[in-house]
């Protein structure tokens, strides 16, 4: 059952308002890879698919600008003493691993239901995740700019790195040691959601947080290393099939490899909580166009009979929502960048 996937992907045309949108959404989706980790994807993926762009070809062109602005902000991060490599390495090999499982499940679904399958199924995950998943780390970022000289690990990580379960791994950037086997699922996972939706970053920043216990700045950094190991594979493997689309992933990359650069020069200048709130903020606001954009989807399906106007309607919704996810995300980090800068350079005037 090859010819479903032959059928329905197309590559958009590119008229002057596209290339300009796609310029400046890589800008901001590489300052919030910067600023967060490689998480900048949740808002790539989803804006290429508000153009038009089929899932798969977003997540196969997203994932393919992803490696080498990975590999740009990582060297920038590294810089500032905030990368563990040893623990992106070998988090990078397993998510590899999940890479590949998650494309067999991807093409699976475009064999069996079709684009608007793949489309909705793409969808469906963004929703389900980023609503789970943004809240959680809302939450935790609320409670940690409320909390005086809390900076130990999560109770989950603590637990974990009591557990001698041999081999046990030593990473002195992220100051911690914790057995192989609880790095593999967390690597799994990013992999896996990597390959089917391009967004493994918000799982592999949190998973490092919560579960292996790495701090917020070192753990957005050294998910550089592992989405460029992932990105690299996982190109290689979407380019065989066809579904990467060149002119995306170069419009995407010129406008990322300048914001990567600035995201991650903004880590130096606030403080932890903020990341993990810029994350929340801008995850919670996709999730909501997301959800908008599924009628579209159930329709081509047969699932539900929405008309066209409101469908439509819907669409643009979805459209205008992710185009606010950008701005809010943009907007608060160089906010944040610039107050804490000015900040900075009060103080050395005054000393």
């Amino acid at each position: 059952m090859h010819g479903p996937v032959n059928e329905v992907i197309q590559f958009i045309d590119l008229n002057a308002f596209n290339i300009i949108f796609l310029f400046l959404v890589g800008f901001i989706g590489g300052l919030v890879s910067g600023f967060i980790g490689s998480g900048g994807a949740f808002v790539l993926t989803p804006a290429m698919m508000s153009l038009g762009v089929p899932g798969t070809v977003a997540v196969a062109s997203n994932m393919c600008h992803k490696f080498p602005k990975a590999l740009v902000g990582s060297i920038k991060r590294y810089k500032y003493g905030q990368v563990d490599i040893k623990l992106g390495l070998i988090m990078g090999v397993f998510a590899e691993l999940g890479v590949q499982v998650g494309i067999v499940l991807q093409r699976h679904i475009l064999e069996i239901w079709g684009q608007a399958g793949s489309n909705l199924y793409v969808s469906l995950v963004f929703v389900f995740v980023l609503v789970v998943v943004g809240s959680f780390v809302m939450r935790d970022a609320v409670q940690m700019k409320h909390a005086v000289g809390n900076s130990a690990s999560p109770p989950i990580a603590k637990r974990l790195q009591k557990i001698e379960l041999w081999p046990m791994l030593t990473f002195k950037t992220a100051n911690l040691r914790i057995s192989l086997w609880f790095l593999v699922p967390v690597a799994l996972a990013t992999g896996m959601l990597a390959a089917t939706i391009a967004v493994g970053g918000f799982i592999g920043v949190p998973g490092l947080m919560y579960i292996i216990g790495a701090t917020s700045i070192v753990a957005s950094a050294t998910e550089l290393v592992i989405a460029f190991v992932m990105g690299l594979g996982g190109t290689l493997i979407w380019a065989y099939y066809g579904t990467v689309d060149i002119r995306l992933t170069l419009l995407i990359l010129a406008g990322s490899l300048f914001g990567v650069q600035l995201g991650a020069i903004g880590t130096t200048y606030v403080k932890e909580y903020m990341i993990k709130y810029v994350m929340a903020t801008i995850m919670l606001i996709v999730a909501v166009s997301r959800f908008f954009a599924m009628p579209k989807y159930l329709n081509a399906l047969h699932v539900t009979s929405f008309a066209d106007g409101n469908v439509t309607v819907m669409t643009q919704i979805s459209f205008g929502v992710m185009c606010l996810a950008l701005l809010t995300g943009a907007s608060i980090i160089l906010v944040s960048l610039f107050k804490a800068r000015s900040l900075e350079q009060a103080i050395a005037v005054r000393g």
